[in-house]
């Protein structure tokens, strides 16, 4: 199986997002610093910000859905 990143160009990611990650659920966050990884997901290191982006279908493989984003 292929994992994806998923297709950012219809939302207003905010300039402060520098990774991207899928829950279990299929929800993807954007976060400033690298997030970290807990039994459903992932989460801020109480050092950065996170936001909801955008939610798509859920892949047993999420805890490889972690990528670094470039809005460039």
């Amino acid at each position: 199986m292929s994992l994806l990143k998923p297709d950012l160009s219809k939302i207003n990611v905010p300039e402060w997002v520098r990774y991207i990650a899928q829950d279990s659920d299929g929800s993807w966050w954007g976060y400033s610093v690298e997030p970290l990884e807990n039994h459903r997901g992932w989460y801020e290191n109480e050092l950065g910000q996170n936001i909801k982006l955008t939610r798509s279908a859920p892949v047993k493989e999420w805890r490889q859905c972690l990528f670094v984003y470039n809005s460039k």
